[in-house]
Order: C-alpha cells, then structure tokens, then sequence
C-alpha cells in the first residue's frame, strides 16, 4: 500500500480564497478550481463576472496541473507546430490544457493537486493561480 497525500476542501477554500483577492485587487473576476492529486475537482467558484466559458478552461487548468505535475504555460511553447510536444493539446479529449493559469501544488516532491484560474490574460490568470498556491504553501 501507499499513502497519499492530496488537497482537502479545506485547503482549496484557502486557495480559492486568496486567488479571489488577487482577482479583486487586479480588477478582474476569475473562474477558480482546485483539484486533488488525481485531478479530481475540489472545489470551483466563479467570481461574479467571471466568464461563463471558462469555467471548464479553468476547471481543466487544474486538472493538467494536477495530473502532468506541470504548470500549464510550460506546455505552451511545446506545443507549437514542430516543437516536441505538438498536438498535445488535442490529448485526453481536449482537456490537456497549454494556456498560462495552471499550476501544480507540490508538497515534499509529491503533487498534491493544482489550481486552475480563468477569464483574464494568460499573464493575469498565472498571477492569481500563483496566489492561490502561495497561500496554500505558506500553511505548510
């Protein structure tokens, strides 16, 4: 048997919470979820505002942080045509996402989950993604 480390409800409302005060200090509203190990949702809220379409954009942010243990900009340049990893994009049903906004929550070199962060510019979504792990962390 192993024993598995993996984000609680409790840890995404920590998350959720902070990546919504990043949202409201930046001026755009977020669609956020927060996923376990095995990329399950935890945990969703989309801010009043947030766009309706990327609800599932953020939902599988998530889900490809969690379960590629990467964060999901790094699969941009990648996935360009002639780059090692084009078409990936198309992988697992179209879920494997390749847009900044997307990162793993690592804790002891094991992923634990990801957090997923939709409705702005790549670049801002990144940020309030890097809030909602930084708040997560920093209880650790």
């Amino acid at each position: 048997m192993i024993t598995v480390q993996r984000l609680d409800l409790t840890d995404a409302r920590v998350m959720i919470d902070a990546a919504k005060a990043k949202a409201a200090e930046i001026g755009v509203p977020m669609c956020i979820a927060i996923t376990d190990d095995a990329g399950n949702l935890v945990a969703f809220e989309r801010m009043d505002g947030g766009k309706v379409t990327s609800t599932t954009i953020a939902i599988d942010k998530s889900y490809t942080a969690s379960g590629a243990k990467k964060a999901t900009h790094e699969y941009g340049d990648a996935s360009q045509p002639g780059k090692p990893a084009y078409g990936i994009a198309s992988a697992i049903g179209g879920r494997l996402m390749v847009v900044g906004g997307g990162l793993p929550v690592m804790v002891g070199g094991a992923c634990v989950g990801g957090i997923g962060v939709s409705s702005g510019t790549p670049a801002q979504d990144m940020e309030v993604a890097q809030a909602g792990l930084d708040a997560i962390l920093a209880t650790l």
